[in-house]
C-alpha cells in the first residue's frame, strides 16, 4: 500500500477514486476510460498544484517519505547492472549504514558510497536507519582511498538524520572519523561528485559530502541541524518545528542560493516517490554530465578548485559591506 503525507490527501483521494473506476472496469466490463482519463488528468493537475507551492517543512516530510528511493536503489538504476558491494572497514566491522561498490555507468568504472537507511522496519533496524558509526565513514574513507589508488571517480549519495550519536560511537572515535573523512576528501585527487537524495543532516551527512560538484535533489534538505531538534533547544518544544525549518534556509534553493551547493536535481513532479523511475533518469543524467566535465580537468586544478570552494563558504567581506 502507498503512503502518503498528511498535505497528499487530495492526491491519495483522486488515485483511490482512479483505482476504484478500474476495478469496475475490469469486474463489469463497462467501459470508464473517459473517467479513468479525466481522473489522470486532475492527478496530474493536483500533484503539480501541490508540489509547486511546498513550504520547508513540507519538503522536509517528503525527503522523509517512507516510499522514496534510497541509495542501493538509486545504485541499481545508474549502473550499467554490474554492482559489486565492497564489505568492511578492516578494523572493526561492515557497518550496514553505509554502502559502496564499484559500478559502471555508460562504461566508466565508478565507486559509489551511501547512507542507506532501509525499506520495511526490519530492514531499517538493520541499516540503523541510515546512521551510520565510526566505521561506516573507516569504510567510506577506505573505498576512498581505493578509488583514488585506481584513479576511479567518487559519487555518494547522501541520506541520514545524522552519524549515529551512541555511547559507543563516541568511544570507537565518531568525529575523528568524520574528521579524516572531510580531510582526506578535500585532496582526494579523483573527481567527488556528491548527490543529497533525502535527509542531510549535520555531520553524519557531511562525513561524505565533500565534493567537487554537491548537488541536491529537489525535494531534499542539508543542515547542521534537524528542525526538531532546533525547535526543541530554542523553544524547549518540538512545536516550533515548522518555523525552526524556515529560518534555517535548508531547502536545495536556499542552499544554491547561499552558494553552498552546485546544482538543483529536479524531481518528478509528485517527489521521486511518485515516480522513482524518471527520478532515477534525472539523477543519472546530472552525474553523467558531471563525471564527464570533471573527469577533463588536471587533477591538482581540481583539487585546488575543491579546496578553494570549501575555503570561501562564510568568509565575509566588511570592506564591502554599507
Amino acid at each position: 500500500m502507498p503512503n502518503y503525507l498528511e498535505f497528499e490527501e487530495p492526491i491519495k483521494e483522486i488515485i483511490e477514486q482512479l483505482e476504484q473506476a478500474k476495478d469496475l472496469e475490469d469486474k463489469s466490463k463497462v467501459d470508464v476510460s473517459k473517467t479513468t482519463k479525466a481522473l489522470e488528468k486532475k492527478l496530474k493537475e493536483t500533484r503539480k498544484e501541490i508540489y509547486s507551492d511546498l513550504t520547508p517543512w513540507q519538503r522536509v516530510q517528503v525527503s522523509r517519505h517512507p516510499d522514496r528511493p534510497y541509495t542501493l536503489s538509486y545504485i541499481q538504476h545508474l549502473t550499467d547492472g554490474d554492482f559489486i558491494e565492497l564489505h568492511g572497514d578492516r578494523t572493526v566491522k561492515d557497518d550496514k549504514a553505509m554502502v559502496g561498490g564499484l559500478g559502471t555507468i555508460d562504461g566508466q568504472t565508478v565507486m559509489f558510497i551511501g547512507q542507506q537507511k532501509g525499506i520495511n522496519t526490519k530492514m531499517r533496524q538493520y541499516r540503523n536507519f541510515g546512521m551510520a558509526n565510526p566505521e561506516g565513514y573507516r569504510k567510506a574513507l577506505r573505498l576512498m582511498q581505493m578509488a583514488e589508488k585506481f584513479n576511479i571517480p567518487v559519487v555518494t549519495f547522501i541520506d541520514t538524520p545524522g552519524a549515529f550519536p551512541g555511547l559507543e560511537a563516541e568511544e570507537r572515535g565518531q568525529g575523528e572519523a568524520i574528521a579524516k573523512n572531510l580531510l582526506v576528501m578535500s585532496t582526494l585527487k579523483v573527481p567527488i561528485i556528491c548527490v543529497i537524495i533525502g535527509e542531510g543532516a549535520s555531520g553524519g551527512a557531511l562525513g561524505i559530502g565533500i565534493g567537487d560538484k554537491v548537488l541536491m535533489m529537489e525535494n531534499t534538505w542539508y543542515s547542521v541541524i534537524s528542525p526538531e531538534s532546533c525547535s526543541s533547544i530554542l523553544w524547549r518544544s518540538w512545536d516550533f518545528k515548522e518555523q525552526a525549518a524556515e529560518a534555517l534556509k535548508l531547502t536545495a534553493e536556499d542552499m544554491l542560493e547561499n552558494k553552498l551547493i552546485d546544482g538543483v536535481i529536479k524531481e518528478p513532479i509528485g517527489g521521486a516517490h511518485a515516480n522513482p523511475e524518471e527520478a532515477y533518469l534525472l539523477v543519472k543524467k546530472e552525474v553523467s554530465k558531471h563525471l564527464k566535465s570533471l573527469m577533463e580537468i588536471e587533477a591538482d586544478k581540481r583539487v585546488a578548485s575543491r579546496i578553494r570552494k570549501f575555503s570561501n563558504m562564510g568568509v565575509v567581506d566588511e570592506s564591502k559591506k554599507k
